[in-house]
């Protein structure tokens, strides 16, 4: 199938999301409230639009806020298109967190529609909880956007050091906002914080320890943060963002050239992915398959399980160190 080009799918949500977004105005204006989530009266409602987000809060608050995902669990984020009942869930939150980037577009056009009076909802850019840097083309990396304007790589969850720091940010958000409830939050949040420094250590360990520094991706790389937090270099198959799926030949021939070249022994792809990429090059290559999980979203079933942002980056500790032997 034929890759559809980044601004043709942007121009698509573009459309699609200002649809949506009149029939939710519609829908709040005439009082309809029957599809937001039940929520407990007297607790803080938070809603996060990814994982990552969502699991510091239900790390660091427990069951004392009302704590919604507006990803459904295996839904590819990207792609994400809010639907009406979403956006009257936004509207009655306390605190919302997004991302920002490219992918979250559609929430600023969605909270200047709902026009909610000043200081009545709390909003949380994680790219602004830390130091964002630009999405990087490395050689071999396919990246058909026309937009030659750089774009704030979003993905910064995928380092611990960065997830400490946002963890951090929302525990004192919600000791704001909820005093009878701040040393709960904020012993949580130190917690959280001290789990997230032994992790730290531990990536720190193993790359240090590694006999390469340079991990492949036949898939898109979201893992800027993390390879700059460990020193490691990387070629992938697209940036981050991007919305193609279908590589080049000439793309899978660098990977594969690569491969080959450095004696690498892993080739990665992301969670949700179609593996078809990696399955080609470690065929071509001998190289073993494994995932790396960004954290973006999880399964159903991973989900329904508890899975935490902890047990995902614990697993790819284990993928880096074989990728690195």
């Amino acid at each position: 199938m034929r890759a559809v080009p980044g601004k043709a799918v942007k121009r698509r949500v573009f459309l699609f999301t200002n649809v949506l977004i009149i029939l939710a105005v519609m829908l709040i204006q005439g009082g309809c409230r029957r599809a937001a989530p039940p929520r407990e009266e007297g607790k803080l409602n938070v809603t996060s639009v990814i994982f990552p987000p969502y699991d510091f809060v239900r790390a660091i608050a427990g069951d004392r806020v009302n704590l919604v995902m507006l990803l459904p669990p295996g839904a590819e984020s990207h792609s994400y298109e809010p639907s009406p009942r979403d956006m009257i869930t936004i509207r009655d939150s306390d605190v919302f967190i997004y991302s920002g980037g490219e992918s979250s577009v559609w929430v600023d056009r969605i909270l200047d529609s709902l026009e909610l009076p000043e200081g009545s909802m709390l909003i949380m850019r994680l790219m602004d909880l830390v130091n964002a840097v630009e999405e990087e083309i490395v050689e071999g990396m396919q990246d058909d956007d026309d937009d030659d304007s750089p774009n704030l790589d979003e993905h910064v969850w995928t380092s611990p050091g960065n997830a400490k720091a946002i963890a951090l940010s929302i525990g004192e958000a919600l000791c704001g906002l909820d005093p009878a409830n701040e040393e709960f939050y904020r012993k949580n949040a130190l917690d959280y914080a001290d789990s997230l420094d032994e992790l730290d250590a531990s990536f720190r360990a193993v790359a240090a320890g590694g006999n390469r520094q340079t991990i492949i991706f036949g898939d898109r790389f979201p893992f800027r943060y993390l390879a700059d937090a460990y020193g490691l270099s990387y070629y992938a198959a697209f940036p981050g963002c991007s919305t193609d799926a279908e590589p080049s030949a000439a793309t899978v021939a660098f990977l594969i050239n690569k491969v080959r070249s450095e004696n690498i022994p892993v080739i990665f792809h992301l969670e949700l992915s179609n593996e078809r990429m990696a399955d080609t090059i470690a065929e071509a290559t001998g190289a073993k398959k494994l995932l790396l999980h960004s954290a973006h979203n999880l399964t159903k079933r991973d989900f329904d399980n508890g899975v935490t942002y902890l047990d995902l980056q614990r697993a790819n500790l284990e993928h880096l160190r074989e990728a690195l032997r």
